[in-house]
């Protein structure tokens, strides 16, 4: 890859909103190439969906989220592709991700409530042949995602002191 798709890529990748137009005067090539490029990113798959950063807590959500760490055995010729392939076709999950370390996967889970995550796991994750141990994490509260800060932090003011 260039640097010049590279840094259409930075461009889309920071503000999914950005013209072509913008990102042309960034990158010294024509509205029209980086239209092109763009679409071509798009049908090859570098490019998989363009997405919004949402502060949730703020808009009020009630979703409860989770990371549920997973120590699997593999089949002998599949790997972990064919345990992958059936977690992420829950639509609990949020995200599947190998981990080198002490547990093999990861996911996030999303659910309405503390109670129907743990079930989730209980019944549909911990059940499946291949998993020996789960630890669930309950997310508490997001600071940063994908990069967006979402909880600035409070600025602190000092009563004045006085005899």
């Amino acid at each position: 890859m260039d640097m010049k798709t590279r840094h259409i890529l930075e461009c889309l990748e920071a503000d999914a909103k950005i013209t072509h137009e913008k990102i042309a005067i960034m990158t010294g090539l024509a509205a029209d190439e980086v239209s092109k490029r763009i679409t071509e990113l798009e049908d090859t798959g570098v490019i998989r969906k363009y997405k919004t950063v949402i502060d949730w807590d703020l808009a009020g959500d009630e979703n409860v989220y989770a990371i549920i760490e997973l120590k699997v055995s593999l089949e002998r010729s599949v790997g972990y592709q064919a345990l992958v392939e059936r977690l992420y076709k829950f639509p609990e999950v949020r995200s599947v991700r190998l981990l080198s370390g002490q547990y093999d996967l990861s996911l996030t889970v999303s659910g309405r409530t503390m109670k129907e995550v743990a079930f989730f796991v209980a019944e549909k994750i911990s059940t499946l042949d291949q998993v020996q141990h789960t630890t669930t994490h309950f997310v508490l509260k997001t600071y940063k995602e994908d990069g967006v800060i979402l909880h600035e932090q409070e600025s602190v003011t000092r009563l004045p002191v006085t005899p």
